[in-house]
């Protein structure tokens, strides 16, 4: 469950600005729910690839709800405004007030330490205090174990107490999903069950509130989430146990839920008005007028003209991304999230939010290229072989024309890196982290915010690619194994191809086939390869 803070700046001026016109969505357009309050040049953006569901509250009070796209592409389901997705890291905003509302009943106070209260856990984290927990501050790094893989309350507490701390608990910052793992496990020692504490407390008044996987579960219409290769999302029917996920990334609700659990958090409603502060007041500065505060990140004036709180989530294995963002001054909460698509919820706020910030309309989405031709794509595809050794393998299916990187060379011409010395460095650690495993190097892109290294690794049981993710310390902080290799979809561009990148933020590179030739060309030249 990964955190993504590199747009919350243009989050808040996106939505502020996306939620104020009295304008109803064109007619046409593919919003699948869009009431006065929401501003028709999104649907430009769902026509672009962005699909999921936004809702804005204001001072108690239903601003804009919408829904664009389609939430089960097989079964052509639209997204609307109650459709459910996945939180993902958002979760911990929820634990955070779970660990809060405990301590206004008096049953423990935010400076107790961890392992005194769950006298099961051992090793250096049990002294870390939980305001350190909330605020990635107790030396943790990583998780307690996959998401969707059975974990006992007692395996994660193993796990945990087998894990090295990265500094001395209150010392430093890392994020670490494992720190909300122990949190979700301290509400299950004293209140009385961490999901039976979130149902009744944490989550009340809230009709789709619940777990993605497991009971109690969330009500109401899912969205499927779509994966980077197209394939399906975990579909919510793990059977668990489900620590790994409980705590830091388990739950799942519609938008407009979100975004009315968000205000009355904040207003004093969930926790105490008291504990409402504590949750909204910074305690870790991240740089960059950023600030960790318990479960959430405090973004100030100063960076962005008006303070606001947000927080993340999404990057794992179900396929949806979240984001929710509270605006103190205004009393209004933000709730976004996507389910797959060419445009995620991050993109679309990167790409929209600049030009709003300035006081300007929401622009329109790159032009996509022109649409590609059945007979023209059955004659290119195949296998296009480097001189050094990659390939460039095209497809096409569904009426999607594909070029995917086989080798670190192929990978390098489709993905050209914007900072050469830190793919290297980043390559380098991945090798030395898998030593005889590794069986080569296959390329690395950027993806999501973070570097993926690809490689081929020795499994026991033949070669398998792999993508590993590593944090600042070299610590692996994503891997997917058994996963396909980074992939562009194309569409016509003249005489050549060019990739669909309608937020203008994807790769500068462009093909062009000549009998059984490809040429890429990228800001380093160009790189051919023949058809093998």
């Amino acid at each position: 469950m990964k955190r993504f803070l590199t747009v919350l700046g243009v989050a808040v001026m996106l939505v502020l600005a996306a939620c104020t016109s009295e304008v109803d969505s064109p007619s046409g357009s593919s919003a699948s729910s869009a009431p006065p309050g929401c501003d028709p040049g999104l649907a430009a953006w769902a026509e672009a690839g962005f699909s999921g569901s936004m809702a804005v509250v204001e001072r108690g009070e239903p601003v804009c709800s919408a829904g664009y796209g389609l939430a089960d592409r097989a079964g052509e389901r639209s997204n609307a405004a109650d459709t459910v997705f996945a939180i993902g890291s958002v979760t911990k905003a929820f634990t955070a007030a779970a660990i809060l509302d405990l301590a206004d009943s008096g049953a423990l106070t935010t400076d107790d330490r961890v392992g005194e209260l769950l006298p099961s856990l051992r090793g250096p984290v049990a002294d870390a205090t939980l305001m350190q927990l909330m605020t990635h501050t107790s030396g943790l790094s990583g998780g307690a174990g996959p998401d969707h893989r059975p974990l006992s309350e007692e395996d994660a507490l193993a796990a945990i107490s087998a894990l090295p701390l990265m500094f001395a608990s209150g010392t430093g910052y890392e994020y670490s999903n494992a720190a909300y793992t122990l949190l979700a496990l301290v509400v299950e020692e004293l209140g009385g069950g961490y999901r039976s504490h979130a149902a009744s407390r944490i989550l009340a008044g809230l009709p789709s509130a619940g777990f993605w996987d497991g009971e109690p579960a969330a009500s109401g219409p899912r969205a499927v989430g779509y994966l980077e290769d197209g394939s399906a999302g975990e579909p919510g029917d793990f059977g668990g146990p489900h620590w790994a996920l409980d705590g830091n990334g388990g739950l799942a609700m519609s938008m407009p839920d979100l975004a009315a659990w968000t205000h009355a958090l904040f207003t004093g409603e969930v926790v105490s008005p008291s504990s409402a502060q504590v949750l909204a007041s910074p305690v870790v500065e991240l740089g960059e007028g950023q600030a960790e505060t318990p479960g959430w990140v405090a973004v100030d004036a100063s960076a962005y003209g008006e303070p606001f709180l947000a927080a993340a989530g999404g990057g794992g294995d179900v396929g949806h991304d979240a984001m929710v963002v509270w605006v103190p001054a205004a009393e209004r909460a933000i709730a976004v999230a996507s389910n797959g698509g060419a445009v995620s919820a991050e993109e679309l706020l990167a790409a929209v939010g600049p030009a709003l910030a300035t006081g300007g309309p929401i622009p329109p989405p790159e032009a996509p290229g022109g649409a590609v031709d059945p007979d023209a794509a059955a004659a290119i595809v195949g296998d296009y072989r480097l001189d050094t050794g990659g390939t460039f393998q095209v497809t096409y299916d569904d009426g999607e024309l594909r070029v995917a990187g086989l080798g670190a060379d192929a990978v390098a011409a489709l993905f050209p890196p914007d900072d050469a010395a830190a793919v290297a460095e980043h390559e380098r650690q991945v090798a030395a982290l898998l030593g005889d495993d590794l069986v080569a190097l296959a390329g690395t892109v950027l993806a999501d915010g973070e570097l993926r290294t690809y490689v081929t690794a020795d499994t026991g049981e033949g070669p398998l690619l792999v993508w590993y993710a590593l944090d600042a310390k070299g610590v692996v902080a994503a891997v997917e194994e058994g996963t396909d290799p980074p992939a562009l979809t194309l569409a016509t561009d003249g005489d050549g191809f060019a990739p669909v990148d309608p937020t203008g933020t994807g790769p500068d590179v462009r093909l062009t086939f000549d009998a059984d030739a490809v040429t890429v060309t990228g800001p380093d030249g160009a790189v051919p390869a023949e058809r093998s």
